[in-house]
């Protein structure tokens, strides 16, 4: 099994702290800011940051559906993890200033791939595809925290 990584990153027109504090808003803001991919959005305890327990399910493709149980903590500054109990993927939200009134945003997911030719076709495809949704996550989080 091999690692698969995705990773996407923009700049927001708003400061390092609006912009955690919006991502950490899991029982508020986030729901806001996921793109149609996500669906049956629930959070289960908690609801601001560490200590947050949200459910999801993520439709990658037209086929791949992931229900994603996570566990959210913030191990420094600016940072929030996401770790799913159902699999191996852990999801990490990096906020930091860049410049005047201005932030940079950089999520990474990485999980344990597949094997054979389906982890090669996995390893290949699935970075592009989430980072694509997580684009449309960014682009949804951007439009909310600079009104």
């Amino acid at each position: 099994m091999a690692q698969v990584e995705a990773t996407t990153e923009r700049i927001v027109a708003a400061d390092a702290e609006t912009v955690f504090d919006a991502l950490a808003d899991y029982s508020g803001t986030r729901a806001k800011v996921l793109s149609e991919q996500f669906s049956e959005y629930e959070v289960r305890e908690g609801g601001d940051g560490e200590g947050t327990l949200v459910h999801w399910k993520l439709q990658a493709t037209s086929k791949r559906i992931r229900d994603c149980l996570l566990e959210v903590s913030e191990p420094t500054d600016g940072e929030l993890v996401e770790k799913d109990r159902n699999s191996s993927m852990v999801t990490t939200w990096r906020v930091t200033p860049a410049g005047e009134g201005k932030s940079r945003v950089v999520v990474t997911s990485v999980w344990n791939g597949a094997g054979g030719i389906g982890g090669f076709f996995e390893k290949t495809f699935a970075p592009k595809g989430l980072a694509r949704i997580y684009d449309a996550v960014l682009d949804k989080l951007a439009t909310e925290v600079e009104k």
